[in-house]
């Protein structure tokens, strides 16, 4: 799996408080003006920014290159409706060569069911191949590919949408692949846009509350941490969880 952060905003920082301005004022002047902000305005104006209606996050977007995934992460990422998505074709492409796929939980950390899963794989692709050979077309060869299969995807999301993205998928209750995908994408905001860092947490860090209220097996819930209104303290112990 690699995530690389491809394009961003830029003024990123000052656009958020130019956007959140305007509901009092906008001249073609403001903008410039907040530009030449020093760097304790900023901090301090991104404060209200942050602690206020996200909807001025609209305006600052992430492109992400994220290669090496499963298309079973994929089908998850693209239920994040406020986005957009470019994904490498399974209906032109012929991935007999290239065909690979991603291990998850059990199927790659207990040694007799992941002897299973290869194997299946494997049939999976001489399969494949063999109905190419067949004369096949690869649309409809496709069908037999399975979900964990490799694939590339170009995503793009606004500060908002990434915040809700990161605060949900960070979660423990998340699939291991996508708590990765989102623990890198988090990072490389972070090298450029460091000030996102205080909405770029996950729900129960950054609200002090479960967003799962039926999930019951959270080690944050059962070992009291949800009810700390420490944010310090959640962090840490979230850490201690994921990474």
């Amino acid at each position: 799996m690699k995530v690389s952060l491809i394009s961003y905003t830029p003024h990123a920082d000052k656009l958020l408080i130019f956007s959140k301005n305007t509901r009092l004022k906008m001249s073609s002047d403001d903008f410039e003006n907040v530009l030449q902000m020093s760097d304790t305005q900023v901090e301090k104006e991104l404060k209200y920014v942050f602690g206020t209606i996200g909807s001025s996050w609209e305006f600052v977007d992430y492109v992400f290159s994220i290669t090496d995934v499963s298309r079973a992460f994929t089908h998850q990422l693209v239920r994040h409706r406020l986005a957009s998505f470019a994904q490498q074709s399974q209906r032109t492409v012929n991935v007999a060569d290239s065909f690979d796929y991603i291990s998850t939980g059990s199927c790659e950390q207990e040694s007799e069911i992941s002897e299973v899963y290869d194997q299946g794989m494997k049939n999976i692709k001489k399969t494949y191949s063999f109905l190419l050979e067949m004369g096949a077309k690869v649309e409809d060869a496709r069908g037999i590919l399975p979900t964990n299969i490799t694939t590339n995807i170009l995503a793009k999301f606004n500060l908002r949408a990434l915040s809700d993205l990161i605060g949900d998928r960070l979660c423990v209750r998340a699939q291991g692949e996508f708590q990765q995908v989102a623990k890198a994408m988090k990072e490389e905001v972070i090298k450029v846009h460091p000030w996102a860092e205080q909405i770029l947490r996950v729900h129960c860090v950054k609200t002090g509350c479960c967003k799962f209220s039926n999930f019951k097996d959270c080690p944050m819930k059962i070992e009291g941490f949800i009810e700390e209104p420490n944010s310090n303290m959640l962090q840490e112990k979230w850490e201690n969880l994921i990474c």
